[in-house]
């Protein structure tokens, strides 16, 4: 049954998160009468009632043909309504096999929806390539065309359909133009990818401008819902109201320590690079399941908050209008003895457990000597061991690719 493995799940014995898709493949999961949960990346939550099929996200380009099978396994009725809890492409893709053969549906979102789209159009190259690295996928082609929604709403919108009452509320986190969804019929809360099972994806390092005190108050906002089921749209089902008051609220008091130790500091004037390294999330978290970073990574979101509040300038004044990476590099190498000798450096930083100063010494060693296979070799192997050695997706995707990249020139 699918409580006894979200039970699972809930005590760490099974892992299920926007990383770790436990039940990705195996079709639509009953959780109540006309209530299914289908997994992929970017869960699909099914209503079926009083003869409508109704979708809450709709899952990926890669995905929405096994969706549509999966689903058509489950219930027969047309696709008359689908809610986009935001417009990540893993969660906007799968209306179409449904139109395809039945009625057009009519998809409710955010208005800020729409802009993401056109923003994906404009920078449709740089999605290619940041995604490539991310996820690791050479062949990731980013999607140029999108299914808009019918119907955008700004505050708050209630929609009534098959006898069910979708009450969304907006909400700024992870994006801007994020829809929380609540099903008062079910108690049933919809929270999107507000809560992703690991930390929340708060500062990812290639991706746009991210809200963490504004996700905060949502987490509380969600926690005061009275719901006795959460259905996140990555990781497992939550049952239970005590449950996911605590998720939600330890969630929240994990992200709001960043942000006040982030301010704090911030306001005393210091420099971005003495934050990152300050900055701590609360110790007394550090075993829930929810709270591993995963995929982001804390002082990834002090990053991010730094952008929110402070700027680009990141208080070191050689670099608000710095010398070309490998100009420096190259008088780097000049006054060490060469590009050998920083790679030779970067291996005794690396053998002696500081891979962050490793990371330093072999870039610049690539920089000074950009056709050196030699030097490539060390910088392989030290983004290669960093990758190795990282827990979350977004800092193993980069130094897995940098390493890819020398061994390629090695």
């Amino acid at each position: 049954m699918i409580e006894e493995y979200a039970d699972r799940v809930w005590r760490g014995e099974s892992d299920d998160s926007i990383v770790d898709a436990g039940l990705a493949g195996s079709g639509v999961h009953p959780i109540a009468d006309g209530l299914g949960w289908w997994q992929g990346f970017g869960n699909v939550i099914c209503l079926a009632t009083e003869g409508e099929l109704i979708l809450f996200d709709t899952s990926s380009p890669l995905s929405a043909a096994k969706l549509h099978e999966d689903v058509r396994s489950w219930s027969r009725a047309p696709l008359t309504t689908a809610f986009y809890s935001h417009g990540h492409i893993d969660h906007v893709f799968g209306v179409g096999p449904f139109e395809e053969q039945g009625p057009r549906a009519t998809v409710y979102a955010h208005e800020a929806v729409g802009d993401r789209f056109r923003r994906y159009v404009l920078t449709n190259g740089y999605n290619a390539v940041i995604n490539r690295r991310q996820f690791q996928a050479d062949n990731l082609r980013w999607p140029a065309e999108y299914r808009h929604p019918d119907v955008t709403y700004r505050d708050a919108l209630t929609v009534r359909r098959g006898g069910l009452t979708f009450e969304l509320t907006h909400a700024k986190g992870e994006t801007d133009d994020a829809t929380v969804g609540y099903v008062p019929e079910h108690r049933l809360l919809l929270p999107g990818d507000l809560f992703i099972w690991v930390t929340p994806n708060c500062g990812n390092p290639q991706k746009v401008q991210r809200y963490p005190r504004e996700w905060v108050h949502a987490l509380r906002r969600m926690a005061a819902m009275d719901a006795e089921i959460m259905l996140p749209s990555h990781g497992a089902p939550i049952f239970g109201r005590d449950r996911i008051r605590q998720a939600l609220l330890e969630t929240a008091e994990w992200l709001e320590s960043l942000v006040t130790q982030t301010l704090d500091l911030l306001n005393a004037g210091a420099r971005l690079d003495e934050i990152v390294h300050a900055v701590r999330p609360p110790a007394h978290l550090a075993d829930r399941p929810y709270l591993r970073a995963r995929y982001d990574e804390p002082e990834f979101v002090v990053r991010n908050l730094w952008r929110l509040y402070g700027g680009w300038y990141d208080g070191n004044p050689a670099t608000l209008k710095p010398a070309p990476d490998a100009v420096l590099a190259a008088a780097v190498a000049e006054l060490t003895g060469g590009p050998g000798a920083l790679a030779d450096a970067a291996l005794k930083a690396l053998s002696g457990g500081d891979e962050r100063l490793a990371g330093h010494l072999a870039e610049m060693a690539a920089l000074a000597a950009p056709d050196d296979p030699g030097v490539h070799r060390v910088r392989a192997e030290v983004f290669g061991t960093r990758a190795a050695n990282e827990r979350s997706l977004m800092a193993r995707g980069i130094f897995a690719w940098a390493a890819a990249e020398s061994g390629k020139r090695s």
